[in-house]
């Protein structure tokens, strides 16, 4: 089968497409075809070995992807065989993903629902479990003020949604005026370019400082968020695009972060298509990419240059 393997750590060139063998599914495992894979910005971290993957290089070589969504051809001993021929979306444990098969625990599928696309809901599977759980343990109450940085990616374009929908007033920040329409389409009430400089006191100006901010950037633009947000507010720090953690601020209350337990992950997925399939969740897959131009996604996802949720098609 063809895979996209990286054999060191480094830019996106590493990542090459071989034949390799076919993964054989063993006692718990199903083997998936792959329809669509999901690349996530840590995956370009632990790629590079930055960010949070700074120091901590996984074995090599290895098949990247962490998420797929495809049709189960093959069930291991152990496993029901009445799986065989559903249509999943599944975690890979780490590795594995960027590939045309795809071996799975049992325990991680997750049934796509009807009327969900599968296109949509492997969109879903990393970033809307994601956005999810901290929506939920930031506590939006409606009347709030949000700040959702990095509205226009995966991530952030669903906890606008996900704030909106909680009656919250939702203001966007995206780097580059190109993404305004999208994010207000989605339910923000505007959306500032993070690029420019001062747009945190834009915010202010407009909401007098907001209750809360949703902060996946770290870095300038994450500091840049706290002076956003007005006393006593909260922040929800739940990740690091520019590869460092934002610093809290005095006035500021972050939100607790947490590690959900391997139970609670799945949960989260199927709440996210859930939300899904009653139409209350709209992933936006800006642009897919062959399995052979997977070094081409990973360096426009570096270069802030993609929309939503990027996907690869073996």
């Amino acid at each position: 089968m063809r895979a996209v393997v990286m054999d060191r750590l480094g830019g996106p060139e590493v990542l090459r497409v071989q034949e390799v063998a076919e993964p054989v599914p063993g006692p718990g495992e199903v083997l998936v075809a792959v329809a669509y894979a999901g690349i996530t910005f840590v995956e370009t971290q632990v790629r590079a070995g930055t960010g949070p993957a700074a120091g901590q290089a996984p074995p090599l070589p290895r098949i990247p992807g962490n998420g797929v969504g495809g049709r189960v051809l093959v069930v291991g001993p152990r496993v029901d065989p009445g799986l065989a021929g559903t249509t999943v979306v599944t975690t890979t444990g780490g590795a594995g993903g960027y590939a045309e098969l795809a071996v799975a625990r049992a325990e991680d599928l997750t049934p796509v629902p009807a009327g969900v696309p599968l296109r949509d809901a492997v969109a879903l599977l990393a970033d809307g479990r994601t956005a999810v759980l901290v929506h939920r343990q930031a506590g939006v109450r409606p009347g709030e003020w949000v700040l959702v940085e990095a509205a226009g990616g995966g991530v952030g374009s669903l906890l606008v949604q996900l704030a909106a929908a909680s009656g919250a007033k939702v203001i966007g920040a995206a780097r580059g005026r190109a993404k305004a329409g999208l994010v207000t389409s989605l339910g923000a009430l505007a959306c500032v370019d993070y690029s420019v400089p001062g747009w945190e006191r834009a915010v202010v100006e407009r909401t007098g400082g907001v209750d809360v901010v949703f902060d996946g950037v770290g870095g300038e633009v994450g500091a840049q968020g706290m002076l956003a947000v007005r006393p006593g507010g909260r922040a929800s720090l739940y990740g690091m695009a520019s590869g460092s953690w934002t610093e809290p601020a005095a006035h500021v209350t972050l939100v607790p972060r947490s590690v959900p337990a391997p139970a609670e992950i799945r949960a989260l997925a199927e709440e996210a298509l859930a939300h899904a399939a009653a139409g209350r969740l709209r992933p936006v897959v800006g642009q897919t990419y062959p399995l052979a131009e997977a070094a081409e996604a990973h360096r426009a996802i570096e270069a802030r240059a993609t929309t939503g949720k990027t996907l690869l098609i073996p």
